[in-house]
């Protein structure tokens, strides 16, 4: 077999190569971080049979996924291994140097010294996607409800009568559709009363009658809400960045709904779960042969109990310790929330919780660690839910 260690960095990466002997069959090279140095990497295994070609690299940050990416695609092995793996091979070297050329060697012998590497697959290039979409996603979601929470706050001064008068909140098109051209109560007052029931009926959809069009400039008229100017262009710049972050987040969610249903995964069985929990859930647990336990699933999620200990005492009820990845415990609760709703299991273990005194978020956290436990043995064992 041929190794071939590659030290991953930001603009350019080393690459060496060694034989099942220890001889370094290609010395240590530079090669950038672009297409250009990708086919020159190519062009210096291309004297190899590629079915003997072993490629490793570390698994460091987000720098090497092009590459991965780049060498599964055109049919290469490609092993990732855990950097504590390749340190304890660097503390063996007497010198104990540490550059970028040493640590091409280095990768290399940890690889060639496992023995039952891992691959990365395509399945594995689309879970990668998924944990980077599925994070991104909650980025734009968190910037979307700081941006309402600001327009809120505007409003409260401009218009604060505004709030009790649309009972199912403010945020919806055909709110916004009037404040962005009325971002105060004065210009809402002052608005021609035809031009104001057309805004209110076509952005609803019909919900909102012609009659509140009225009713929404008597109170306008009568409103204590300040006009400041400063604050309408406040207004109106949040909603545009609202309306642009919806507009992302479809997008967004979109590209997750594809990804998922070219994967076909079992999880998607599971009644409650759909395309987007089920595929940030699957984005971060990766390849789910990494926990050889359910309670490290759980542990990974922070779903697992925390402890505490003094003494003699132990505590027997403790929160969930909230380690671990934040992004697969968000979408885990989201996920048990539904499953409590649509499967009759769920649903009785959730109300066991309750009986026994348990909090709303406390049933639902013990609900959500199920159903760890369950994705945990469908993924391993490729098998649909059949919990009834």
């Amino acid at each position: 077999m041929i190794y071939v260690g590659i030290d991953i960095a930001k603009l350019n990466h080393f690459a060496s190569a060694i034989d099942s002997d220890g001889q370094v069959l290609i010395e240590p090279f530079e090669f950038l971080n672009d297409n250009d140095g990708f086919y020159l990497l190519l062009s210096k295994l291309s004297s190899f049979e590629k079915d003997s070609i072993i490629i490793s690299l570390e698994s460091t940050a987000h720098y090497g996924n092009n590459l991965v990416s780049f060498l599964v695609t055109k049919g290469f092995n490609v092993c990732l291994i855990n950097p504590i793996q390749t340190s304890s091979l660097r503390k063996n070297n007497i010198r104990k140097t540490k550059t970028d050329k040493v640590d091409t060697l280095v990768i290399a012998k940890a690889v060639a010294l496992m023995d039952d590497p891992r691959f990365v697959t395509l399945y594995d290039v689309a879970l990668m996607q998924l944990k980077n979409l599925g994070r991104f996603r909650m980025k734009l979601v968190k910037q979307r409800t700081r941006t309402k929470i600001q327009l809120t706050s505007y409003l409260d001064q401009v218009f604060p009568e505004l709030q009790y008068f649309f009972k199912s909140g403010i945020h919806q098109k055909a709110v916004y559709a009037i404040l962005k051209e009325a971002p105060s109560a004065t210009r809402i007052a002052s608005m021609h009363l035809t031009h104001l029931k057309n805004l209110l009926v076509s952005n609803s959809h019909g919900h909102f009658k012609k009659e509140m069009a009225l009713e929404l400039r008597v109170l306008a008229q009568k409103s204590v809400g300040t006009a400041d100017r400063a604050l309408s262009v406040q207004i109106t710049q949040s909603i545009a960045q609202i309306e642009l972050l919806d507009s992302q987040i479809d997008a967004v969610e979109a590209e997750i709904k594809d990804i998922v249903s070219s994967l076909d995964s079992v999880i998607m069985t599971i009644p409650g779960i759909g395309p987007i929990n089920g595929g940030m859930i699957l984005g971060e647990i990766g390849d789910i042969h990494r926990f050889s336990k359910p309670r490290k699933l759980l542990a990974f999620a922070g779903l697992d109990p925390s402890v505490y200990q003094s003494g003699n005492f132990s505590a027997k009820k403790t929160r969930m310790s909230k380690r671990g990845s934040s992004a697969l415990r968000y979408s885990l609760m989201n996920a048990a929330h539904n499953v409590v709703k649509n499967n009759k299991t769920f649903r009785d273990y959730y109300d066991s919780k309750r009986t026994e005194g348990r909090g709303h978020y406390s049933a639902l956290g013990h609900c959500a660690g199920k159903l760890v436990r369950v994705i945990y043995k469908m993924l391993r064992d490729d098998v649909e839910f059949d919990l009834d």
